[in-house]
């Protein structure tokens, strides 16, 4: 009888190196599931079909990097936005430049193209949302409310209305015909990276850093439920096609959950790290991440996946594919969005017959053909995707095969083990297979073993070592770094029983003492955890460090100390200026005097640090979009 092969339930699909530079953005096509886009920091945009190797097409233009990609419903449309402000659109199927549009003054968070008609929507870090018109390369309006940057836009599925997620922990809700705000939904207490609209109902998820995901009635704009205990920031969502379930792309793990009332169907370990989107095709989920220049794919099989109950089943997978029950039919259902018919209400997109027709004659437009270029790299994957044969068969295939599932490690093994040994009868030891999935939680570590770090043991009866022995033989030619941690940890020490006498000024001074910036790094990632532990007297013992650090060739010093220097800026530099342009009081009033006097202290030291922020700003990367991120927070400081 032939043993049954079982399949995992997610696994890894490939990975590529998509750019010479870092990847700074990422995006999958939602209709097929089988396009992906990159904008990397080498300010190109190459877009790859899923699973193969090469890259089919690379557009240039941008001269900074690329920090968002989207690409339209049929995926003939691709828009990216840059560090300086700039928009560019291609048009896939022609292989050349459609438009560049120009009028943000910060770096570009966040894209999406309108459902129906041939709209984009931008926004920005300069706080500002703009919508433009491809055909008429130009901006129709301009939404303003929020006060940080634009992280996520979303339009609804009628194409009525836009959702906007911001660093200042609001989403934002914009009637498109009004050209107003309709509603803000408040309640997250860190930023908001992601909004998702229900595919049917009048229904918004919003996925925030605090770990949180809320969901909110658009036609009562109140909260309906809130998920808490996710496992690191909420970076992406996508429903179900029928909105029975939201998908919670999370750290490792993907997680299924309900909303009425607020619970999670299934948790699936899949070890993908930080992803960053999500498309489903073929009842596969297919995630996406990136890391420095190289980009990951991952599957999920959801005929495996719990989608309708009441709990969540075991992390380590059942190996049954499960029957999914039907939606329950009484359970209450939201307003439905009222799609335009395609025949009559959607606007056409404009002819390609000429070149007069599909651009507006300008010496800008010649400009731009001149400096933006689409270098097809595989030709026959590029004609494969975007030229056709048959115009009404597109390929990527709106029915494109799944991809096939890897059999489990430890039935693969068994079944190797089970084959006929060949005529020459050598046998060879079957190693012992790695769990499938690891767990996140766990008292020792999968998959290493202490003797693979020690010198071969020449005594085949040795004992096993204990864990002593062990360590002093790991240590053996690492003293100069066993110093190193062995002071830093008696540091920590001191500065933890300072800690827990609740005066946090003075565990703050202990560290900055020692004068040693790795004490203080490891600090200020506790303190910036929590934004209520920051006192005005706390800024002046902490700019000073703050200097040092952004001066650091370290890149997680730098990192901390933007994250600190952040944090005082929204909190205190308001206050800050209020007091040095206030009239001096009558009277003797000694805690305005030593407010005060904080004050001018911490802004002198602000003024020194913005000089520094001004020169860091122009760098490329993640640091220069964040440097220059601080220095528009700092120009009230001129």
């Amino acid at each position: 009888m032939a043993t049954p092969v079982v399949t995992k339930t997610a696994w890894k699909l490939q990975e590529i190196v998509a750019h010479a530079s870092n990847v700074s953005s990422l995006v999958l096509g939602k209709a097929s599931g089988r396009l992906l886009a990159t904008g990397g920091d080498d300010c190109r945009v190459n877009l790859w079909s899923i699973n193969k190797p090469n890259c089919i097409m690379s557009l240039t233009g941008h001269t900074s990097p690329v920090e968002s990609v989207r690409l339209n419903t049929p995926e003939e449309l691709i828009v990216a936005g840059s560090q300086s402000g700039s928009i560019r659109v291609w048009d896939l199927e022609a292989a050349k430049i459609l438009r560049t549009l120009m009028g943000h003054k910060a770096n570009i968070c966040s894209l999406d193209f309108h459902p129906y008609g041939e709209f984009v929507a931008s926004g920005s870090q300069d706080t500002n949302i703009k919508l433009w018109d491809i055909r008429r390369k130009g901006c129709v309006f301009r939404y303003r409310g929020h006060s940080q940057a634009v992280r996520c836009l979303r339009f609804s599925p009628d194409g009525k209305w836009l959702a906007s997620a911001a660093d200042d922990h609001t989403v934002k809700l914009w009637d498109l015909t009004a050209g107003k705000m309709m509603s803000e939904f408040p309640g997250h207490t860190g930023p908001v990276n992601v909004v998702e609209f229900h595919p049917n109902e009048y229904l918004l998820a919003s996925g925030s850093s605090d770990r949180t995901i809320r969901f909110w009635d658009l036609e009562k704009f109140q909260v309906v439920s809130c998920i808490e205990g996710e496992p690191g920031p909420v970076r992406s969502v996508l429903f179900n096609p029928d909105g029975c379930c939201l998908y919670s792309g999370c750290q490792d793990s993907l997680r299924v959950y309900g909303w009425e009332p607020e619970r999670c169907f299934d948790v699936v370990l899949v070890n993908w790290g930080k992803v960053a989107d999500l498309a489903i095709c073929n009842d596969q989920l297919i995630g996406v991440a990136f890391s420095q220049s190289n980009v990951s794919s991952y599957v999920v099989d959801l005929t495996r996946v719990t989608r309708t109950g009441t709990v969540a089943r075991d992390p380590v997978q059942d190996h049954r594919p499960l029957a999914q029950p039907p939606p329950n039919p009484s359970a209450p259902l939201r307003r439905i969005y009222e799609r335009p018919s395609t025949t009559c209400s959607r606007p056409q997109r404009v002819k390609q017959n000429s070149e007069s027709e599909r651009r507006s004659p300008s010496s800008e437009d010649d400009r731009d053909e001149r400096e933006s270029r689409a270098e097809i790299q595989n030709a026959e994957d590029y004609n494969e995707i975007f030229q056709p044969k048959n115009s009404i068969s597109r390929t990527p295939p709106r029915r494109s095969e799944p991809f096939p599932a890897p059999p489990e490690d430890d039935v693969a093994t068994a079944k190797e083990a089970a084959k006929p040994s060949p005529a020459m009868d050598v046998q060879f030891p079957v190693p012992n297979a790695e769990p499938a999935i690891i767990p996140a939680t766990r008292n020792e570590p999968i998959g290493l073993k202490a003797s693979d770090f020690l010198p071969a043991v020449k005594i085949p009866q040795q004992a096993e070592l204990v864990d002593d022995d062990a360590m002093s033989q790991i240590r053996k030619g690492h003293d100069t770094m066993c110093v190193v941690l062995t002071s830093r940890h008696k540091n920590l020490d001191a500065v933890r029983a300072v800690w827990t006498t609740g005066d946090i000024k003075t565990s703050v001074d202990s560290a900055v003492a020692i004068n040693d910036l790795s004490v203080v790094v490891d600090l200020l990632n506790i303190v910036n955890q929590k934004a209520s532990l920051w006192k005005l007297d706390l800024c002046t013992t902490v700019l000073p460090q703050i200097e040092k650090l952004l001066q650091s060739k370290y890149e997680s010093y730098v990192q901390t100390g933007c994250t600190s220097l952040k944090l005082i800026l929204q909190r205190f530099l308001p206050l800050i200026t209020d007091m040095l342009a206030a009239p001096p009081s009558v009277g003797v009033d000694i805690s305005r005097e030593e407010r005060l006097h904080k004050c001018r202290l911490c802004h002198k030291q602000l003024k020194s640090i913005s000089g520094l922020v001004k020169s860091k700003s122009g760098l490329s990367g993640r640091h220069g979009s964040t440097f220059r991120e601080l220095q528009l927070l700092m120009a009230s400081l001129d």
